[in-house]
């Protein structure tokens, strides 16, 4: 006999539309800000930096689409909706953010063997409004970075552009008073190890979904021991715990009761506690008498 329980889903992710729509509008002002003061103060470091908070913005706006496009109603062909759009962006958002380190790191070689003008006051003064609206953004974000990849990345974005923007504060000040041009490149590349160090970690994580493998914080083991356990369940196999997007888990597996309930309170119950102890939304199981001479194909005992 075979019977799948209801899916029991959770309460809705936060809603992050306000936040995007602040943080793209606070920063297509600032990138209006560097390419004016850019052309009045004749500063190609303005205008170059301007490009590259664009690129931030584009950043922002792939995050938003993604959450936009997670909270779609499923259809008939896309059954769990566009949830896995919030995959697919943060591990963009990875890679964006990987080129950006890598073109900091070339930057700050060549400014090495051939040192830049000092820094002015005017870029200074510019440089420090990107410190607070870099700042201000990635605070927008800062609530959900640690339980949704796609606004981790957002976060990640913004802080990046933050710290960059404080190191052109600083090491402009060190080479106009003391003229320690040497100091640009070093704390560039200083800068630049830390946003790898946070980007590690969102891509790795972000190509992790992307291939169904367990998500961060969820334990296959201590899920295993607790289904085997419950009353009536003889055996338990096909164990399957994969992302439907960044916030959202699903599970299936096949629990073997020779004496199966008569009702669905015993898989309601399941797919409840899933969702409490271990945040899995959506928990389908099917059961087995066990009187089946051929094992399913993933059967206790082989490899997981």
């Amino acid at each position: 006999m075979n019977r799948e329980s209801d899916h029991y889903h959770h309460h809705a992710a936060p809603d992050y539309n306000r936040a995007f729509a602040l943080g793209v509008s606070l920063n297509v002002v600032f990138v209006l800000i560097e390419v004016f003061f850019g052309v009045v103060a004749d500063s190609l470091a303005l205008i170059t930096d301007a490009g590259h908070n664009l690129s931030d913005v584009m950043g922002l706006l792939l995050a938003w689409g993604a959450s936009f496009l997670a909270g779609k109603q499923p259809s008939k062909r896309r059954t769990y909706g566009y949830s896995r759009a919030t995959i697919l962006a943060s591990m963009f958002s990875g890679l964006l953010l990987l080129a950006a380190v890598v073109l900091i790191c070339w930057e700050a070689v060549q400014r090495f063997f051939e040192p830049a003008q000092p820094v002015g006051p005017t870029i200074m003064v510019v440089a420090g409004i990107g410190v607070v609206i870099n700042s201000v953004t990635a605070w927008l974000f800062v609530s959900g970075k640690d339980h949704d990849l796609n606004i981790r990345g957002a976060y990640l974005h913004m802080a990046a552009d933050a710290m960059v923007s404080v190191g052109v504060v600083v090491s402009g000040f060190v080479i106009w008073k003391f003229g320690l041009k040497w100091f640009d490149p070093l704390s560039s590349l200083l800068i630049a190890m830390v946003i790898f160090w946070s980007t590690w970690g969102l891509l790795r994580d972000s190509l992790n979904l992307a291939i169904d493998a367990v998500p961060r914080g969820i334990d296959p083991a201590e899920i295993r021991a607790w289904l085997s356990t419950q009353a009536g369940v003889a055996a338990m196999h096909d164990l399957h715990i994969w992302p439907v997007s960044t916030t959202e888990t699903a599970l299936t597996a096949h629990l073997v009761m020779p004496e199966p309930p008569t009702d669905d309170k015993f898989l309601q119950e399941l797919a409840f506690h899933l969702q409490q102890e271990f945040g899995i939304a959506h928990a389908t199981f099917q059961i087995e008498r066990g009187n089946v001479s051929q094992p399913c194909k993933q059967s206790e005992g082989c490899a997981e």
